[in-house]
C-alpha cells in the first residue's frame, strides 16, 4: 500500500538528507512534485502542498528535519477531510449504513468486509441483499456471509428492493441488531434510473452513514464519480478499495482534499480481514517508511485470545515451543489479513514489505510443504521436536513428499525462529527487540 509514494518521498527527502541549501530543496520539491502526479494526485492538489512544503521549509531552516516535518504536517491535514473517522455508531442501534458504488468497485465484498470487521469488535450485524440488478449479487453475499458467520436478510421472491431494506431493518429492529447493511445496486455508470431506486431507499430507511465505496485503481475517475454520487446522496464517507494493487495513491490525496470526503476505511487485499480505518496520522506515518504499530496491535488483539498468548508466552520462554503451537500461530496469522501490509506497519520494514508478494498462506506453496512436514509427523514428534534423529527426518520427508534436505533446511530454521522467541522473551527482551529494530530504522527510514 502506497509504496510508490513511500519510494519516492525518501527519495526527496534524501536530496535534502546531507544537504541544507536551496539548491538541495528544489530537488527535492521536484522529487516530490513528480512523484505526486505520477500517483494521479490532482494538478492543483500538488501545486499548493509543494508552495507550503517550500515556505514551511525555508521557514524552519532548510534540511531533512523541516522538510520532513513539513511533508508530515501538510499530508495528514490534507487527508483529514471533514467528517467521522472508523465507524460511528447511532445513539439507538441499529445504526444503519447505506453502501453505494460503481459496479465493479469491489462493493458487496466491501460490504462482508465491514460486516466482519464490526462482528470482531462484538457488534451484532446484518447485512441486507438489496442488489437485485446484477445477476448472482445476492448468491455472492449468500456465500461469502455463509463463510463468514454473518447472518444475512435476503428475499428471493421479492424484486423490490426498496421493501427488501425496509423488512431489513424491521428484522434488524426486531432481532436486537446493533447495525444494518445495505448492499445497494451497483452503478455501471451514472444510471438515472438506478440513483432514484438508489435515492428512495435512502429517503425510506435515513441511513446514519452513506458509505461510498471507491476503486482506488480507478485515480481521478473515482473522485469525479464520488463527486457525482455526493451531490445525490450527501456521502458521509468513502472507503477505498483494492489499496494491494497496483494503486497509484493519489486518489485517497484527491477524495480528501477536492471533495472534502472523509475516508473511513480502505481496502487492503482480497481476504475478508483485509479492511482497516483509514486514519490519517496512521496513514501518513506509513507513508513515511515509519510504520504503523498501533494499528498492527490492534488488528493482533483482535484475533488472538489473551489467555492462549499468555500460555504461548510461558512456553516459549522455557524453551518448550513446538509445531503444534507453530500450526496455531499460522492460523491465527490467517485471520491477520493481508501479510504484505502487516509487514509495511513495522517500523522500517516498508523497504521488504515492498519487494514482498501477496502471501496467501491457504495456497502458499511453502506453507502447504511445512503442514505436510508436520503431518508426517507423530504426535510426540510434534511435541517434542527434540526426538527428531535423521531416520525419523527420513521418515517424515517420504511422508510429506520432499527431500531430507528440506526437512533439515525447515527443522533448522524452525529451531533458530524459536531460540531468537525465546531470547526476545526474557528480562532483556524489549531492550533486545527494540535495538534490533533500530538498527533497522537507521539503515532503511531517513531521518
Amino acid at each position: 500500500m502506497f509504496e510508490a509514494l513511500t519510494d519516492s518521498f525518501k527519495s526527496a527527502i534524501n536530496k535534502v538528507r546531507f544537504a541544507d541549501d536551496e539548491k538541495s530543496l528544489q530537488k527535492a520539491l521536484d522529487t516530490l512534485k513528480k512523484s505526486l502526479l505520477k500517483a494521479d494526485v490532482h494538478h492543483k492538489v500538488v501545486k499548493d502542498l509543494v508552495k507550503t512544503i517550500e515556505i514551511e521549509t525555508k521557514q524552519g531552516g532548510i534540511g531533512k528535519d523541516s522538510f520532513l516535518k513539513s511533508m508530515k504536517d501538510n499530508l495528514t491535514d490534507i487527508l483529514t477531510a471533514p467528517g467521522n473517522q472508523g465507524f460511528v455508531y447511532a445513539s439507538k442501534p441499529p445504526t444503519i449504513a447505506l453502501m453505494c458504488g460503481l459496479q465493479g468497485s469491489g462493493k458487496t465484498t466491501t460490504t462482508v468486509k465491514l460486516a466482519h470487521y464490526l462482528k470482531r469488535k462484538q457488534k451484532k450485524v446484518l447485512v441486507a441483499a438489496c442488489d437485485l440488478q446484477r445477476l448472482a449479487a445476492v448468491e455472492q453475499l449468500k456465500q461469502l456471509c455463509t463463510q463468514n458467520e454473518i447472518d444475512l436478510f435476503f428475499d428471493d421472491n421479492e424484486k423490490n428492493p426498496i421493501k427488501i431494506a425496509n423488512s431489513a431493518l424491521k428484522r434488524a429492529k426486531d432481532g436486537l441488531y446493533d447495525v444494518l447493511l445495505i448492499d445497494t445496486a451497483g452503478r455501471l455508470a451514472i444510471d438515472e434510473e438506478l440513483m432514484e431506486e438508489l435515492v428512495e431507499i435512502s429517503k425510506t430507511l435515513t441511513p446514519d452513514e452513506v458509505f461510498y465505496v471507491a476503486d482506488s485503481l480507478t485515480g481521478q475517475d473515482a473522485v469525479r464519480s464520488a463527486s457525482t454520487f455526493n451531490t445525490l446522496m450527501d456521502i458521509t464517507g468513502v472507503i477505498l478499495t483494492k489499496y494491494d494493487g497496483d494503486s497509484k495513491g493519489g486518489v485517497a490525496l484527491g477524495i480528501a482534499k477536492q471533495l472534502s470526503i472523509a475516508l473511513r476505511f480502505i481496502g487492503t487485499g482480497e481476504k475478508v480481514a483485509d479492511l482497516e480505518p483509514f486514519l490519517p496520522e496512521r496513514i501518513v506515518s506509513r507513508l513515511m517508511g515509519e510504520g504503523d504499530l498501533i494499528t498492527l496491535a490492534e488488528k493482533t488483539a483482535d484475533v488472538i485470545d489473551e489467555k492462549q498468548a499468555k500460555k504461548l508466552t510461558s512456553k516459549i520462554k522455557k524453551g518448550q515451543f513446538n509445531f503444534n503451537d507453530f500450526l496455531d500461530q499460522i492460523e491465527s496469522m490467517k485471520k491477520l489479513g493481508n501479510l504484505k501490509s502487516l509487514v509495511g506497519m513495522i517500523p522500517g520494514m516498508s523497504g521488504m514489505a515492498g519487494k514482498l508478494k501477496d502471501m496467501d498462506l491457504d495456497n502458499n506453496s511453502e506453507v502447504a510443504s511445512i503442514k505436510a512436514m508436520i503431518s508426517s509427523m507423530t504426535k510426540k514428534e510434534r511435541e517434542k521436536p527434540e526426538l527428531l534423529n535423521n531416520a525419523r527426518k527420513k521418515r517424515i520427508a517420504g511422508g510429506a513428499g520432499l527431500s531430507q534436505l528440506e526437512v533439515n533446511r525447515f527443522l533448522k530454521q524452525f529451531k533458530n525462529a524459536a531460540k531468537m522467541a525465546k531470547k526476545f522473551s526474557g528480562k532483556n527482551g524489549m531492550k533486545d527487540l527494540q535495538n534490533l529494530m533500530s538498527q533497522q530504522d537507521r539503515m532503511q527510514i531517513p531521518r
